[in-house]
Order: structure tokens, then sequence, then C-alpha cells
């Protein structure tokens, strides 16, 4: 209890600032405030309710129980309840805080590197049939083969816009579904990293096997995902990394109880998991729109890059980190 109570008294200094701007800044106010000194709310605010969390979970004294609750309420209506639109708050959430919190994210390095990882090695092996003779026919069966084969050898790159915005809400429907397939088993740890290793594998084989000379509907299969497969990867990586994130919060506590350990991994896996459907949107959208168009290929291929390019600078250049971050 002697740390706890040392912990209790380096916090009292966050909870008098918070408190201080709250005084400072009333609604009416808040709209035309700097946006450092917005982030600075957001931060302490968040810290608060952590706070709180941790005060109630422990069985704090009653009084610092109730003025945690009293603070986070008073902060909550300050910033919620304010006349306007916070677009300054929104844009560093958005645009400070979320990429460099999952650049640091470590469940995002590790799931990073297991899904493309995989992906990039089972692509090779179903690529080079001469070495790993039979690895697709295995990873895939032949019935799964020959139905690619023949579905995009019935590719039409001239299909009308209500087929494509059809086929838009369809593939918002499946992509999501593997990367919530990834995301819900996540907390199992085991589970979660087996389910994106298998996808990651199975993804692959198909890219590679699709990618040999000569495979009926091959050219077609590479014009068609090429455009979109960027978005669609990292989504399904980032959604397997917010589930693992959520799993770490029962087994590594930090000296939290599970339950307040959980719920916080679970606010820290909000960012993650938000990025993750955004690009599952960009990915349905690009597949059902673009790829199937009879725009020429370039074209395509020069949309897979700068989408690439796009996420690079989001999750590095943003996400690289300027100022000391609460994300662990």
């Amino acid at each position: 209890m002697s740390n706890l109570a040392e912990i209790v008294h380096k916090r009292r200094t966050d909870w008098h600032r918070l408190e201080q701007m709250i005084v400072q800044l009333s609604a009416r106010k808040l709209s035309g405030a700097h946006g450092s000194t917005l982030a600075e709310l957001s931060d302490l605010y968040r810290s608060a309710c952590t706070d709180l969390a941790m005060a109630e979970q422990y069985r704090l004294s009653p009084e610092t129980v109730s003025y945690l609750h009293g603070l986070v309420g008073k902060a909550h209506n300050t910033i919620y309840r304010s006349r306007r639109f916070q677009f300054h708050l929104w844009w560093d959430l958005a645009f400070r805080q979320a990429p460099q919190q999952i650049f640091q994210d470590r469940c995002v390095h590790i799931c990073a590197v297991l899904f493309f990882g995989l992906f990039s090695l089972s692509t090779y092996l179903a690529y080079d049939e001469a070495a790993f003779p039979g690895f697709a026919e295995k990873m895939l069966g032949a019935e799964t083969m020959d139905q690619m084969e023949q579905t995009f050898s019935e590719v039409e790159f001239n299909r009308s816009i209500n087929e494509n915005l059809t086929m838009v809400a369809f593939y918002i429907q499946h992509n999501t579904g593997i990367g919530l397939q990834c995301f819900a088993m996540g907390p199992l740890i085991i589970p979660g990293l087996y389910t994106t290793a298998y996808n990651a594998t199975t993804l692959g084989t198909s890219f590679g096997y699709m990618a040999r000379g000569g495979t009926d509907g091959g050219d077609t299969f590479l014009e068609f995902v090429t455009a979109h497969g960027a978005f669609e990867l990292t989504a399904i990586a980032l959604a397997a990394a917010a589930g693992l994130r959520i799993g770490t919060g029962w087994l590594f506590t930090g000296g939290l109880t599970r339950i307040a350990s959980l719920q916080l991994r679970a606010r820290e896996a909000v960012p993650v998991m938000s990025v993750s459907g955004i690009l599952f949107f960009l990915a349905a959208l690009t597949e059902g729109l673009l790829s199937p168009s009879p725009i020429p290929y370039l074209f395509k291929a020069i949309w897979a890059v700068f989408s690439s390019a796009l996420m690079m600078f989001y999750f590095v250049v943003l996400g690289y980190p300027r100022e000391r971050s609460s994300a662990t």
C-alpha cells in the first residue's frame, strides 16, 4: 500500500492542474482555446479516468474516490458539453494521439511482423512451384484453387454503378468479418495469434499461386487486388493488434486488478480498432469501385503506391513520438 500511496501523491499534481484548467476554460471559451491547451486537457482527463478506475479497484479513501468522481464529471462536461464542435480537440486526437499510440504499441509491432512476415513468406513459397512443389495445393486445396481460377477468369471490368455499390456493401461485410475474427480471438492471446497467422498464410498463398505465370485468371487477379490490397491487409493486422492489446490486460496487469487492467487496455485498443475500421471501409470502396473499373492498370498501381505512402505518413511520420506519450 505504500507504493500506492506514493502513486496517489504524485498524481495529485495532475488532478490539481486539471481542476485549474476546468475553472479557466468554461464551455464558451473552450472552442477558442489553443491546440496545445486542448491536448493537455485531453491527456489529463484520460489520466484522471484511469486514476478513478484504480481508486475504485483498490478501495482508496471515500474522500479520494468522491473527489475523482467529481473531477472526472466536471472535466467530461467541460469537454463534451461545449456549445461548439471542438475541431482542435478532434484533430489532435486523430492526427497526434492515435498515430503516436499506434506507432509505440508493441501489440501492433507483433501482429504486423507476424501477419506481413507470414504473408510474404507464403506468397514466395506458393509462387516458386519448382523449389516448393505442392505447397499451394496443401495450403489451399485443389477445390479452392480451381474456384479462384474460375472466379477471376470471369471477372468483368465494366460493371454498372449499381452492381459496384452492391459489391461495396458485400466487401464491407466480408472483409470486416475477417478483421473481427482476428479481433475477437485476440483477447485469448494464442487463438488470436493463430487466427492472424492462418489468415496471413492463406491470403499469401492465394497471392503467390495466382501470380504464377500461366495460371488461369492470374493477370486479372493481380489487376483486381493491386489497388485495394494495401488498405485491406493493413486493416487486418491492426484488428488483430487491437484484440491482442485487450488480451494483455488480463495477462500483464501492471499492479492493477484484472478488471481494471482490462478496462485500461480496452481504452488503448480503441484508436487501433478505429483506424482499422476506416481502412476496411477505404478498402471496400476501392475494391468495389476502382478495382473492377476499366481504368488502365497503371492508374490502379499508382493508387496502390499512393495509399501505401499515405499510410506510411500517418503511422510513421505522424506517429513518431515528439513528446512523452501515455501509450504503453
